[in-house]
């Protein structure tokens, strides 16, 4: 039978993990914490769990791979390099390990990290059906050498270009690559495009193998964006070797225990979409719908130290958020309240709007229009006469929103801005959410749309500091 190979898709953290199998036998790469998934498809499949193997120790989520194999009693395999705190098996440049009926080829490809490796998939003849690429080559792009710390970025930049083409000179043209990253992680170095991919495809596509090594490395260090701060939580938690996850029922709250606790030093989280909360919600509460990015940005803005509550009119919604979580090493938040937020005293409502009727807004003395995306963003494109200050820069730069004008809050698809939102208003500020995506500003005529540098606009520094 030839290898059948099944994604496992996590796209709130835009990453990719990876069964392989023959009929019987499974290769498991880059599992995220929650195995069930995993373990769902080794059970419909029939299929009895050979290997584990890690490309890297990742630094946008947490393994369930070490947990995944005790349990089944799997090889584990990560890099040799790695000093990890737990027993594995370990894998150095070109060693090949059988995996039922085929077998896997590490292959040292440092950038990302300098540990880190991808694997070659081969059949039972010895030929290779794909490689795994984990956060080396991408889909149009590479992952981030940065995260290990701005000194060693140009270092890193220039081995994920070696990597790169490494990797384009060992194998065919035809060869499927399979990355971890780049569906929307911050991993990624610069966005990725496509859902598949083969040598030949980044041959004609890819930067790192486009460009030379120095024009490589100077353009990536030069469009490295910012990365979540709950990053620097994974590696270590992934050294240590992380254990098992608990996502039973998290104990509940009564409506007078919730004010009791939101008048605490806890962080107590709607995770209701923005439309609902904005209907009607708790003063002192924090909007982070868990449709959305829901851990990407709750991770970088909740203090871990902290205790963490989760409201919902909706259990699933608490179960999701709680499978989320995990995910980043959010184990066990303290306790949860699902109700109507509405039957609970001390309601509060957010006005929406739309682009339409940001023009007249910029005109009205007593109104600042918030930008609150990442300043790449607000390079490519952004409204003249609007204010910015990133999300996840707000709580430290509270001082620099006017406490005496009403602050209209946009970003890119109003998920942040429903965030940056409930922080103002927490303050006592008057806020309202403009609740449309930024392109929907494009077809409004009198709006004006400045490209290539940042506009302060008439607002004065004193009100609200724009930022490049």
């Amino acid at each position: 039978m030839s290898i059948q190979i099944i994604n496992i898709d996590t796209p709130t953290l835009g990453d990719r993990g990876y069964i392989a199998h023959d009929g019987k036998t499974a290769l498991v790469v880059d599992p995220q914490r929650d195995i069930d998934r995993v373990e769902k498809i080794l059970t419909d499949n029939n299929l009895s769990l050979g290997t584990v193997v890690e490309t890297h120790m990742h630094n946008d989520y947490v393994s369930g791979g070490l947990v995944l194999a005790r349990k089944y009693q799997a090889d584990y395999i990560t890099s040799a390099e790695d000093t990890v705190s737990f027993e594995r098996t370990a894998a150095k440049d070109l060693d090949e390990f059988n995996v039922g009926n085929f077998a896997i080829k590490a292959l040292h490809t440092p950038g990302h990290t300098f540990t880190h490796l991808s694997y070659i998939l081969l059949d039972p003849t010895g030929n290779a059906q794909g490689i795994f690429t984990g956060g080396s080559l991408l889909h149009g792009s590479t992952g981030r050498p940065d995260l290990l710390g701005q000194d060693h970025a140009p270092t890193l930049a220039g081995l994920q270009h070696g990597s790169a083409h490494r990797m384009a000179e060992m194998l065919e043209d035809k060869t499927p690559i399979f990355p971890t990253h780049g569906f929307g992680s911050f991993c990624a170095a610069t966005s990725t495009s496509g859902d598949s991919s083969t040598i030949r495809d980044e041959k004609r596509s890819n930067p790192a193998l486009l460009l030379s090594a120095e024009r490589f490395i100077s353009e990536t260090l030069a469009g490295l964006d910012v990365f979540p701060a709950y990053y620097k939580h994974m590696g270590p938690a992934n050294h240590a070797g992380p254990g098992p996850i608990d996502l039973s029922e998290l104990p509940r709250l009564s409506s007078q225990e919730l004010l009791k606790v939101i008048a605490g030093n806890s962080w107590v989280v709607d995770l209701r979409d923005k439309e609902t909360w904005a209907k009607g919600h708790l003063p002192g509460t924090l909007s982070v719908g868990v449709s959305g990015s829901f851990a990407t940005y709750l991770g970088w803005l909740f203090p871990y130290e902290n205790e963490l509550v989760l409201i919902s009119d909706k259990a699933a919604d608490i179960a999701e958020a709680q499978r989320e979580l995990v995910r980043i090493g959010i184990d066990r938040p303290s306790a949860s309240f699902i109700g109507e937020i509405s039957s609970v005293d001390k309601n509060i409502d957010t006005p929406l709007v739309t682009f339409n009727d940001v023009p007249a807004a910029l005109e009205d003395s007593g109104i600042v229009v918030l930008d609150v995306r990442r300043n790449s963003e607000r390079e490519a494109s952004h409204i003249q006469g609007s204010a910015h200050i990133p999300l996840h820069e707000l709580s430290l730069r509270m001082a620099e929103v006017p406490t005496d004008k009403t602050i209209w809050v946009h970003c890119a698809g109003a998920y942040r801005a429903s965030i940056a939102a409930s922080i103002i208003q927490n303050t006592g500020r008057t806020v309202v959410l403009i609740n449309e995506p930024y392109e929907k500003a494009l077809s409004v005529a009198e709006l004006t749309l400045l490209s290539g540098g940042i506009d302060h606009g008439p607002v004065a520094p004193s009100d609200v500091k724009a930022t490049a």
